[in-house]
């Protein structure tokens, strides 16, 4: 039996598992054909214990929640007792639970991914702060290593900022990009809801094609806002110049990246722009909002735009480059040089560290 989830997590899972003799899964458990963007777990000794699922956004849920902790916590429990080293994927409802249950095992190793965004000072839900304080609070959270994007100021001996990767070493090729005069290529990667602002992306395109700008956006994802956007491309007659692809497979969307100029991602909050990175492994200048670590990954607007949510002042900071495609051969250039230090190759050589005895 194959298990699969969403995709970047699980390659980036499947080299932790390179280096483990079992992996043992607690997780709720759906029964649903793969999408395009799922992939498997590739271990030969998967044991998965099923838990139920739970949330507190409501006083329904919430209700049932109170009969569903006590089986999680349990699972959880047997599961560390029975692990050599424990991971926790956070943030998460059952992350947080996870980090509860973690101070019974004070002398086993253990590694926390938080995948969202570390800034100390942006506003998120109190669930999330509170996996924040459990997993930086070196009394009670003890021997694990908490693997966290950016590097923040005053931070406990625990927390070690890190990074994820999609392509390896030998991906690295040299690519060519089509000059201005073409086409002017930006490509969207994400999720299409309101927490990624797909909309200002079509928005900023919009503008610079009234601007009489040679412009192209390519976007590739599915979401709750899709109906939304066709529906302002065609009321806006946009259809020949913004594409909705849809959810497409890594090999795809690689291609859409070599093919680009720009990689645009207005999102309100983030971990580890996924997207940005890789696009910026191929040459593409990333365009992105100011939040967590984006402003590191560009190197404070030395190697991209960091946007500042505002039309008119955005598409000023994109005409510029446009319209002298030296400044963009060079910031094109910072940003691959920048991305490719992070290789599989090197996330792997990390993660085989993390997991030797201390």
């Amino acid at each position: 039996m194959k298990f699969f989830g969403y995709a970047p997590y699980t390659r980036e899972m499947n080299i932790w598992l390179k280096y483990v003799d079992e992996l043992i899964v607690v997780a709720p458990l759906k029964h649903n054909n793969p999408s395009v963007i799922d992939h498997f777990y590739q271990h030969h000794i998967i044991d998965f214990r099923k838990v139920p699922d739970f949330n507190v956004t409501s006083l329904k849920n919430i209700f049932f929640s109170v009969f569903k902790l006590p089986i999680i916590f349990w699972q959880i429990f047997k599961a560390m007792k029975n692990a050599n080293h424990i991971h926790l994927r956070c943030p998460g409802n059952i992350g947080l639970i996870g980090c509860v249950v973690q101070m019974f095992f004070p002398h086993k190793i253990k590694t926390a991914k938080y995948a969202g965004n570390w800034d100390p000072g942006s506003k998120q839900p109190w669930t999330y702060k509170l996996q924040k304080y459990i997993l930086s609070n070196t009394f009670l959270t003890r021997n694990m290593q908490v693997l966290v994007y950016g590097e923040w100021e005053n931070q406990t001996s625990n927390i070690k900022p890190f990074f994820t990767a999609t392509y390896s070493e030998n991906e690295k090729k040299v690519v060519i990009k089509e000059n201005f005069k073409t086409k002017i290529q930006f490509v969207f990667v994400g999720s299409l809801v309101s927490g990624k602002n797909p909309m200002y992306a079509i928005q900023l395109i919009e503008k610079l094609k009234n601007k009489g700008k040679n412009v192209v956006l390519n976007v590739y994802g599915n979401g709750t806002e899709s109906t939304v956007l066709e529906g302002y491309i065609k009321t806006h007659q946009l259809e020949n110049t913004i594409f909705l692809h849809g959810n497409q497979n890594q090999e795809i969307v690689k291609k859409a990246y070599q093919k680009s100029h720009f990689v645009l991602l207005p999102s309100k909050s983030e971990g580890w722009p996924k997207a940005i990175a890789e696009g910026m492994f191929w040459g593409c200048v990333p365009v992105a909002t100011k939040v967590s670590c984006v402003p590191y990954m560009l190197d404070f607007g030395n190697r991209g735009i960091l946007l500042e949510m505002n039309l008119d002042k955005d598409v000023l900071q994109l005409e510029k480059i446009v319209e002298d495609e030296k400044i963009f051969m060079i910031l094109s250039e910072l940003a691959k040089d920048w991305s490719q230090i992070y290789t599989t190759d090197v996330f792997e050589t990390e993660i085989k560290k993390l997991l030797e005895k201390r």
